[in-house]
């Protein structure tokens, strides 16, 4: 059995402690970092007063990456599917001529 990890994560000058699997503090810090980031790059870019602000278009950009990369993978497995479907179609009538 796997014993939790009591960890602190920093996001937007705030710490939150956290009781987390192992395999999951890597993540959790790297995903820490990644907002910090984004937090900067927002108030360099733009005149950002507020953090909950900034943090309400953080939490957007990143779940519209999510959707997106839902979006890409169901399309290219719609795309592979099509073309496999074509591709024994092909097949099919290949091995009917002989």
């Amino acid at each position: 059995m796997d014993e939790k990890l009591k960890i602190k994560i920093s996001i937007a000058d705030r710490v939150y402690p956290l009781t987390v699997n192992p395999a999951q503090e890597e993540g959790l810090r790297s995903a820490s970092k990644k907002i910090d980031a984004t937090i900067k790059q927002f108030e360099e870019n733009y005149a950002v007063r507020d953090k909950q602000d900034v943090l309400a278009m953080c939490a957007l950009q990143f779940a519209a990456q999510a959707v997106q990369k839902q979006i890409d993978n169901s399309t290219g497995v719609e795309d592979a599917f099509n073309r496999l479907k074509e591709m024994d179609e092909k097949l099919g009538m290949l091995l009917d001529n002989k």
